[in-house]
């Protein structure tokens, strides 16, 4: 299968959840949709995700697990994906980024970059 066959495209947005974190304690939430379409020429089923979620003092944090929100969407070409999830971080601003594992219904298995998105925390006045 040539790239053209396997492509994934991946967009994320991210929001900061003020109403659920708490600053006294160092828990910032965030929000994240995700929008994952199938822009290839063959089917593909999302089978794994891999994150990397990093704070401010450069902890990081990895977690892999299978399919996103419990599933794992078969795609056809044009088709999109689309769901929301969260994390926490312990400073007011990080990031993280990831990959996609797919297999083509041909069996290929290939990724999907995940960009990356910046966490930051609306500013707080004193």
């Amino acid at each position: 299968m040539t790239d053209d066959n396997c492509r994934i495209e991946v967009v994320p947005e991210v929001a900061y959840v003020e109403e659920q974190s708490d600053v006294a304690s160092d828990v910032y939430v965030f929000a994240y949709h995700i929008v994952i379409t199938n822009t290839g020429k063959v089917g593909a089923q999302l089978i794994s995700r891999h994150w990397v979620i990093r704070d401010a003092n450069g902890q990081e944090q990895e977690v892999r697990g299978l399919g996103v929100v419990g599933e794992q969407p078969h795609l056809v070409p044009g088709q999109s994906f689309e769901y929301s999830s969260g994390t926490s971080l312990k400073t007011p601003y990080g990031s993280m980024s990831g990959r996609y594992h797919f297999q083509a219904d041909d069996g290929t298995r290939f990724e999907a970059a995940i960009p990356e998105m910046v966490l930051v925390a609306r500013r707080i006045l004193h």
